[in-house]
């Protein structure tokens, strides 16, 4: 009796532990095929037309991303004020919208529900010469799929959206971007 008892005793503690154990790997593996929000901005555009916005640059010209010349490839790059990433990515990008501006290369800045004074501060700050659209009701960054900043998309000369990137974008990978266009 005693040796059934303990035989069922040890059955059931090892059934229990392979259940915790396949719980917890489940559990674990699920976790690592997620990624956060953050990271997912924009991913369900790419290979897709670029959405169409229309905005309000800094002298309050209505500016539509549809005016501009199509046989250019576009940066859009989403940034607010306060964001130190895209404090970090803002003279890397000056330094190549200077260098490529004249060479078939759009960069625009999408400046994300920041204050016309705190845009204008951030762009005097950082000597900025390439055009920035205002955000302000946050409808673009809701169309590109933005849940965090600073976020850039690559698009073509057909206005499709061929790559992202999420954080700060160094100076390497805009200029990669460009010469593999």
């Amino acid at each position: 009796m005693f040796y059934k008892t303990t035989l069922l005793k040890g059955i059931i503690i090892f059934i229990l532990a392979v259940f915790i154990t396949a719980g917890v790997t489940f559990f674990s593996l699920g976790l690592l095929e997620k990624s956060t929000p953050t990271s997912r901005s924009g991913q369900q555009l790419v290979t897709k037309k670029a959405p169409s916005f229309t905005g309000v640059d800094l002298y309050g010209n209505s500016v539509s991303l549809d005016d501009y010349d199509k046989n250019n490839v576009v940066i859009l790059n989403f940034w607010a004020s306060w964001c130190p990433p895209c404090r970090e990515e803002t003279p890397g990008m000056e330094r190549i919208w200077k260098k490529y501006e004249n060479d078939g290369v759009l960069l625009i800045g999408i400046n994300v529900q920041d204050s016309l004074e705190d845009a204008e501060s951030y762009v005097d700050e950082f000597k900025i010469t390439f055009p920035i659209i205002l955000d302000m009701d946050g409808s673009t960054s809701i169309d590109y799929g933005v849940t965090g900043l600073p976020v850039s998309f690559l698009l073509n000369s057909e206005g499709r959206i061929i790559d992202r990137w999420v954080g700060a974008i160094s100076e390497r990978q805009l200029e990669n971007w460009i010469l593999s266009r």
